[in-house]
């Protein structure tokens, strides 16, 4: 692809103020708990992944909405201050997207998101710039990712089908790469029905076991690297643009994979999303090729 492109990573996708409270379990239903603690959080899989990729040593740039709010203005500095272009993040009138969440003492957790200012993304024209990669989650509107994709002139796509949701043929077609969690992909059919529907590789995150690449010819485990679990909020964001990083490298998928497996795990040593995502250098100096 050269080195004539404006970015490495292009990250079409969601932002969000994350509400997050601790908790001893996670409720069940009906169920009211007194929360341990509770902090607010840069958040949303698409700021997420876009802090993950420029952490990880990529020229990165977020295209997507937040509100005329305080929430705003806030999401709109942090990807400033991480370096991250936001020439097309643009303010409309609705409010910043929220996510809820709920992490118990193992460091598992719940979430419910709120759209607000997501669901208004692709409402004015987008125009992507060129990249290396092109990343896109679904926590914005199906066929804009749809739209998008078919903007990618040469980029590799890479697809984060989440929250999982059915995926139209003309969107899986245009997937270089899909990487759901376990339960995603089982929720879309898994790993060979993406393959038969069009996409070229899936890369399946299976938490502490993991990760799975596969493709029309093969299945290749990933191996965890093993830590001490304590908030489990970030670490497929950290895991995805850690692997889009080592993709607009030129790696190839195993490597790229092996990188983002470290880069998963560490983010789970950390309370938060994007305080949790790991710095190039601190997932390479755990490497060993």
């Amino acid at each position: 692809m050269g080195d004539s492109v404006d970015f490495d990573v292009v990250v079409v996708g969601s932002c969000n103020l994350d509400l997050v409270s601790a908790t001893s379990h996670l409720p069940s239903p009906g169920e009211t708990l007194r929360a341990v603690s509770y902090a607010e959080h840069a958040g949303g899989k698409g700021l997420n992944q876009a802090v993950a990729c420029a952490r990880m040593g990529a020229r990165t740039a977020f295209i997507g909405c937040v509100g005329n709010d305080s929430a705003g203005i806030m999401l709109r500095d942090l990807l400033s201050s991480e370096g991250i272009d936001t020439s097309q993040l643009v303010t409309v009138d609705a409010p910043t997207g929220r996510a809820f969440i709920t992490v118990d003492a193992s460091g598992e957790n719940t979430i419910v998101i709120v759209a607000g200012a997501n669901a208004h993304v692709g409402d004015a024209a987008i125009t992507i710039p060129s990249s290396k990669v092109l990343l896109a989650q679904l926590e914005i509107p199906l066929d804009v990712v749809t739209r998008v994709f078919a903007q990618a002139h040469n980029a590799i796509t890479v697809l984060n089908p989440a929250p999982a949701a059915q995926l139209p043929t003309e969107l899986l077609l245009l997937c270089d790469f899909a990487v759901p969690n376990e339960t995603e992909s089982g929720a879309l059919g898994g790993a060979q029905f993406l393959l038969g529907a069009g996409v070229t590789t899936v890369v399946t995150t299976l938490g502490e076991r993991g990760a799975e690449i596969s493709n029309a010819t093969s299945i290749t485990p990933i191996a965890p690297y093993k830590v001490d679990a304590i908030d489990t909020v970030g670490a497929g964001d950290a895991f995805v643009g850690a692997l889009c990083a080592e993709l607009a490298l030129g790696e190839n998928i195993e490597h790229a994979a092996r990188i983002a497996s470290i880069a998963g795990a560490l983010a789970t040593t950390v309370h938060g999303a994007v305080p949790s995502l790991p710095t190039r250098a601190a997932v390479m100096s755990l490497y060993a090729d």
